[in-house]
C-alpha cells in the first residue's frame, strides 16, 4: 500500500465515521480489528513507511501515529457511550424476576444403611458404648476357633466364607473376632459396639446377600447378668422402633454365648397379626447371650472374676425393619427412584 498524507486523512475519515455509527460494543471491537489488527489497515500504512523517500518519511510517520492515537480515543470513547446506553436500559432489557421460584436443586442424601449405622451409634453412645473396628481379612483362630467354633463344628457349614491363601486367611464372617481382638488389648470394664461389612457364602435372595453389614455388641465387667442384656435389648428395640412395636425374647443357641437368647419384634406391616413378609407376626431382629468362659478366656480375660454378655444384629435387616422394605437386594442396586424415599 502506498502511503502519503491524503490515504491517512481518508482513513481518519472513514473511522471516525465508522466509530459514530457502530451500533454495539461487538461492531466496535470488529472495526478495532479492521484498522488497528496485524492486517489492519492503519498498521499496514504504518508498515509502509520505509518505502518512501527519506525527506518524507519523518512527516508522514508523525501523521500516521498521530492517527493511530486518535483512532484509539474515538474507540475508547464510543466503548464508553455504549456502555453508558446499555446501563441505561438495563432496567427494561435485562430485568430479573426475583419472584420466579425456579426448579428445587435436588441434593444428595445419606444411604440408608448408613442412616440406620448412625442411629445405631447413636442410641448405643447414650448408655456409654464406643466403637471399635477390626480387619475384614481374618485367620481361622479369631474368626472361628478363639470364638468356640472349632474346625469340626456345625456352625462353619453356615459361616463358611470366601478363603485367602488356602484356609488361613478368609474374609470375616460376622464382626465378633472385633470383640476377641477388643478383649486382648483392653482390661475390663468393656462396652463396645463393633460395626462393618461381613462376607459369606450364602445365595443372593430377598433376605440373603454374599456381602452384608453387621454390627456387634460386648459388655464385660463384674456381676454381667442375664437380665442387664435384657434391658439393653429393650432399650435398643424401643430406641429403634418406636414405642409401637412388641417385642419378643425367646431361648436360642450360639456357639460363643451360654446361654443364647433371640430376639424379634412385631411386624411393621401387619402390626403382628401375619402377613407375607413375616409369616407369624414377629420379625428378628438380633441373636445374643451371656459370654461363653471359654469366649472370655481366648480374649483373655478370667472367667471366674467377670462375666459379659454380647448381641449382633444385621444392618441391613434393620434398615428392612424400620423402613419395611421387602427386599434387602434393593439396598444395593443404586436405584434413585428407591434412595429417595430416605
Amino acid at each position: 500500500m502506498s502511503v502519503n498524507v491524503d490515504n491517512l486523512d481518508a482513513i481518519g475519515v472513514e473511522a471516525r465515521q465508522r466509530i459514530a455509527a457502530a451500533p454495539d460494543e461487538a461492531a466496535l471491537e470488529q472495526l478495532r480489528v479492521e484498522l488497528l489488527g496485524k492486517k489492519g489497515r492503519l498498521t499496514a500504512a504504518l508498515r509502509g513507511l520505509g518505502s518512501l523517500p527519506a525527506d518524507q518519511r519523518a512527516a508522514t510517520g508523525a501523521r500516521a501515529n498521530s492517527l493511530k492515537a486518535d483512532i484509539e480515543g474515538l474507540l475508547a470513547s464510543r466503548a464508553g457511550e455504549l456502555q453508558a446506553m446499555r446501563l441505561e436500559t438495563l432496567a427494561d432489557r435485562e430485568w430479573v424476576d426475583v419472584t420466579f421460584v425456579p426448579n428445587p436443586v435436588r441434593r444428595g442424601h445419606l444411604h440408608p444403611l448408613t442412616l440406620i449405622l448412625r442411629e445405631v451409634k447413636v442410641i448405643f453412645s447414650r448408655i456409654g458404648y464406643n466403637v471399635a473396628l477390626g480387619p475384614e481379612v481374618e485367620d481361622e483362630f479369631h474368626n472361628f476357633e478363639a470364638l468356640n467354633i472349632p474346625e469340626e463344628h456345625p456352625a462353619r457349614d453356615t459361616m463358611d466364607s470366601f478363603y485367602l491363601g488356602g484356609r488361613k486367611l478368609l474374609l470375616r464372617t460376622h464382626t465378633s473376632p472385633v470383640q476377641i481382638r477388643y478383649m486382648q488389648s483392653h482390661k475390663p470394664p468393656i462396652r463396645i459396639i463393633a460395626p462393618g461389612p461381613v462376607y459369606r457364602r450364602d445365595a443372593t435372595d430377598p433376605a440373603h446377600g454374599s456381602q452384608f453389614h453387621q454390627f456387634e455388641g460386648l459388655v464385660v465387667d463384674h456381676d454381667i447378668r442375664l437380665s442387664d442384656l435384657k434391658g439393653t435389648i429393650e432399650y435398643f428395640a424401643r430406641s429403634m422402633f418406636g414405642p409401637d412395636r412388641r417385642i419378643r425374647i425367646v431361648g436360642d443357641h450360639f456357639p460363643f454365648t451360654e446361654p443364647s437368647i433371640g430376639a424379634a419384634v412385631s411386624c411393621g406391616l401387619c402390626g403382628g397379626a401375619g402377613c407375607r413378609s413375616c409369616k407369624a407376626g414377629w420379625l428378628e431382629i438380633l441373636g445374643a447371650g451371656m459370654v461363653h468362659p471359654q469366649v472370655l478366656r481366648n480374649g483373655g480375660i478370667d472367667p471366674e472374676h467377670y462375666s459379659g454378655f454380647a448381641f449382633g444384629a444385621g444392618l441391613d435387616r434393620l434398615a428392612m425393619l424400620k423402613y419395611n422394605v421387602s427386599d434387602l437386594r434393593l439396598f444395593l442396586e443404586d436405584d434413585v427412584r428407591f434412595l429417595r424415599q430416605f
